[in-house]
C-alpha cells in the first residue's frame, strides 16, 4: 500500500478530510510526474515528517502508526 494511503487510513475518521487537504500538497511534490529538485524533495519529506509528528502529538495518529509512517518517509524520500 502506498505511504499516503497508509497515512489516510491511520488518521482518526473525524480528521481525515482536513488531513487529506494537507496531504495533497505533499503528494504533489513527492509523487509528481516531473522529477523535482532533490533539495525540494528532501525539504518536503522532512516537512511531512514534522506534520506526521504533529498528528501524533495531537492524538490524531497513533504512536505505532507514526513510527511506521515516519520510517516509510525516510526510506522512500530521504
Amino acid at each position: 500500500m502506498r505511504t499516503f494511503d497508509l497515512i489516510r487510513d491511520a488518521v482518526l475518521p473525524d480528521f481525515r478530510d482536513r488531513v487529506a487537504e494537507y496531504l495533497t500538497q505533499y503528494e504533489t511534490v513527492l509523487l509528481g510526474e516531473h522529477a523535482p529538485d532533490p533539495e525540494l524533495v528532501r525539504a518536503t519529506a522532512n516537512q511531512l515528517r514534522g506534520y506526521l509528528r504533529g498528528l501524533n502529538t495531537t492524538r490524531v495518529l497513533g504512536m505505532a502508526d507514526w513510527e511506521e509512517l515516519d520510517r516509510r518517509v525516510v526510506n522512500t524520500w530521504l
